[in-house]
């Protein structure tokens, strides 16, 4: 199946450049470039692509704007993968909040782009350990616990929330499966139930879930060590 993906940035050379990378991929297809928020809610309407590549910062309408649109337009299994700096922000934290699957760096090699891709587009989420302790620490404590996430959080049965525990530390299923000593398959389980009962999309909306639902807290979860 060909990937089909839909890139976006204000800054051409950028935008080109991981458009080039993507489209000498035998499996993707770059069906669409833009440069503001306005173009890329646009262009998915017309290209229906699979995966969308988000700068965050663009002038007009941001990349977080854009983000919350197309996904609640699509009807369809759209991803959205958030192109940020160095420094995580704000913004790309309510990325996450909108229902993005993840985020990467500007400045990653480029062979590590394709397989970014193809994570999200088989379901996976994009959530770098080192980048996520960075976001969570600066931006979670500013949130208030909302009573209504912490009520659907008591839908789940106390493994489930070992098993979400450990995906907002970041980890693998396999990593869970050994934290607590349950299999590979039984985790599996566990993660499609939480997705179900508590409505969500991917790890990085779980993730994002169990800080504002106060499941976890920052600075209680030594993430991506």
């Amino acid at each position: 199946m060909t990937i089909r993906v839909l890139v976006v940035d204000d800054q051409a050379l950028v935008r080109r450049g991981f458009a080039m990378v993507l489209d000498h991929q035998p499996d993707m297809d770059v069906v669409a470039e833009a440069g503001d928020g306005l173009e890329a809610i646009e262009a998915t309407r017309e290209q229906r692509p699979d995966v969308v590549l988000m700068d965050i910062r663009m002038p007009g309408m941001d990349g977080l704007t854009a983000t919350a649109a197309v996904l609640e337009e699509a009807d369809w299994p759209l991803k959205v993968i958030i192109l940020t700096t160095f420094d995580p922000d704000e913004y790309v934290y309510r990325a996450l909040q909108a229902g993005a699957s993840g985020f990467v760096l500007k400045d990653l090699p480029p062979e590590a782009l394709a397989p970014a891709v193809r994570t999200v587009f088989e379901g996976g989420a994009l959530l770098d350990p080192a980048i996520t302790r960075r976001l969570i620490g600066r931006f979670a404590r500013t949130l208030a616990v909302d009573s209504a996430l912490g009520r659907r959080l008591g839908t789940l049965t106390e493994r489930e929330r070992d098993v979400l525990t450990e995906l907002a530390r970041g980890a693998a299923n396999t990593e869970i499966a050994e934290t607590l000593y349950i299999g590979t398959a039984t985790v599996k389980t566990h993660v499609s139930a939480i997705f179900t009962k508590l409505g969500l999309r991917d790890r990085a909306q779980a993730v994002v879930f169990a800080y504002e639902s106060g499941l976890v807290t920052p600075g209680s979860n030594d993430i991506g060590y």
